[in-house]
């Protein structure tokens, strides 16, 4: 999966470019889908809302990758997706996949792979479940810096996307932080020690396999 990225790139004259501010909603969970979605530039969280109306960010779109796919053939979202600074994306219609497609058949296998890779992280959330606190901020901290480079982030925001409480995000980061694991700088945090943070990962007593497939090389 670590090849999806900026596949997409070669059909955007395809689609629609839309520059959107910071804190736009691209699409909102259960509204009938537009189709779907090119991150070029800027920020996208894709976040679940629960029948008990708890919210969690499950994702954060990576540049150069597709999202929102689920909403194509005016299937209704699954997720909503929100920009987290100004950002650029380009949006394709149903006629345009079908032109895509058309015009080149490769579309079709990148498309779906795509698709599969959010099944995929589904499969991610459902098993960090039940797992300490510690290790799921491990995995996600680690899967946010492969994939972005640096990141920047809030704690109440990353506490959204671990399904937990900022206090306890914060206690966490403060000891990784006299660990010398990470770094803490304006909304920033830089990992100081990969090999540590994976073993802390792989700790805790629940062992998933091929961690590592979920995560997307960052493409400069």
């Amino acid at each position: 999966m670590k090849n999806l990225r900026n596949a997409w790139s070669p059909y955007l004259q395809y689609g629609n470019k839309l520059v959107l501010e910071e804190n736009s909603v691209v699409y909102r969970q259960g509204c009938e889908g537009k189709g779907f979605f090119f991150l070029s530039e800027g920020g996208i969280k894709i976040t679940l809302l629960s029948k008990e109306g708890v919210e969690r960010t499950v994702n954060y779109v990576p540049e150069g990758m597709l999202f929102g796919e689920h909403g194509s053939r005016k299937e209704a979202y699954l997720t909503s997706a929100l920009t987290t600074c100004s950002t650029v994306v380009y949006q394709f219609s149903d006629e345009a996949l079908e032109k895509v497609c058309e015009n080149h058949p490769e579309a079709a296998c990148i498309f779906t792979n795509s698709l599969i890779y959010k099944f995929r992280i589904l499969a991610e959330i459902i098993a960090f479940l039940n797992s300490p606190v510690e290790q799921q901020m491990a995995h996600y901290l680690l899967k946010l810096i492969n994939e972005n480079g640096s990141f920047s982030i809030d704690q109440t925001s990353f506490a959204r996307y671990i399904g937990t409480s900022r206090i306890t995000v914060n206690k966490i980061l403060n000891k990784w932080k006299t660990q010398k694991i990470i770094d803490l700088s304006n909304r920033t945090i830089e990992i100081l020690d990969i090999n540590l943070l994976k073993e802390l990962r792989e700790s805790g007593g629940i062992h998933i396999e091929n961690l590592d497939l979920l995560m997307l090389t960052k493409v400069d």
